[in-house]
């Protein structure tokens, strides 16, 4: 792996604020970010990252190559958690392997976003299509998890919420899926009908975005830095997990971005859907659906190995990865 792109990544902004959140918590400061602010954060991210995508998806149209890609992610998606689950249940309970792999076959919009800041940096050029793929694979990863919960226990009566209202109303209206999708179809229909108000959204979402994404690595830092506690009593498994499924999944991924003929940036950003780990939506759908899974297991391992993982290291290496296999241009 050529070591300038790893500097690069590691010397951006929004990483060493990053690394500012984790020392934060290491040194035992009494930094934090205010608590309404981060949720902010999020949905400004969501938002703007929604927005760009939709216009980007009008200009370029829904061709083939666009539905193969989306299709092929929203298959990651629901495939993914499946062979998670069999590979977590030789250590973990029905419930504990579903929740923790619904959590890895879902996506992390937070590393997405940094991806696009990383390929902005090396000018190399991505479609904003991608990002209806990440709007459309968080929602299938949590009806799968709830699935394989349900007929690995279909002979308990009470172990998880018989109710599939719940389920579908969290996995499809769950405020991060509701707002980029949302956020998606506006930015598209502006484009198409009314172009100019791309221009008088510029400045929310053009400029403001990557000062509002340093924030909210400082937060992301603060709070990895205190789950830290959490995967000690995880154990090596599921610290082992944590590190090699990103691999192993941008690995396929990186075989369909071949397969699809991808070019260079839109491998990079399908590569990190498939590697990355969702830390928000699921877990928020999993403690409503399956309270007898362990929160600490599948949002410390999420959020305490693979985003950092992901954002240190591996967005670097996936990058590295493809320039050998797939030539620029």
């Amino acid at each position: 792996m050529d070591t300038s792109l790893v500097l690069q990544n590691l010397l951006s902004p929004a990483i060493l604020f990053f690394f500012l959140g984790v020392f934060a918590v290491l040194l035992g400061t009494d930094l934090e970010i205010p608590s309404p602010l981060p949720k902010l954060f999020s949905l400004y991210l969501l938002l703007s990252i929604g927005f760009k995508g939709g216009v980007e998806l009008q200009h370029s149209g829904l061709a083939g190559s666009v539905v193969f890609t989306i299709s092929a992610a929203v298959l990651m998606s629901i495939v993914v958690p499946i062979y998670c689950f069999f590979i977590l249940r030789t250590r973990f309970d029905v419930f504990n392997a579903a929740a923790i792999a619904a959590t890895y076959g879902s996506i992390s919009a937070v590393t997405f976003i940094t991806a696009e800041s990383f390929l902005r940096v090396l000018n190399i050029p991505s479609d904003g299509f991608m990002v209806a793929a990440l709007a459309l694979m968080e929602s299938p990863a949590i009806i799968v998890g709830l699935l394989l919960v349900k007929l690995a226990a279909r002979n308990r009566r009470s172990d998880v919420n018989s109710s599939w209202g719940p389920l579908l109303r969290e996995a499809f209206l769950n405020s991060s899926v509701y707002l980029l999708v949302g956020s998606l179809i506006i930015g598209f229909l502006v484009a198409w009908f009314n172009p100019s108000g791309i221009e008088k959204m510029e400045p929310f979402t053009g400029k403001l975005f990557y000062g509002v994404l340093c924030f909210f690595l400082l937060d992301m830092g603060i709070i990895a830095a205190q789950r830290l506690g959490d995967l000690r009593r995880a154990g090596a498994f599921l610290i082992g997990f944590a590190l090699l499924m990103p691999l192993l999944n941008a690995a396929f991924g990186l075989a369909i971005a071949l397969f699809l003929d991808l070019g260079q940036g839109n491998s990079l950003l399908f590569m990190v859907l498939c590697a990355s780990a969702s830390y928000i939506a699921v877990p928020a759908a999993m403690r409503m659906t399956v309270p007898e899974a362990n929160p600490s297991l599948y949002i410390s391992s999420s959020l305490g190995i693979t985003f950092p993982f992901n954002i240190i290291v591996g967005i670097p290496l996936y990058m590295a990865l493809i320039q050998r296999f797939i030539p620029a241009g």
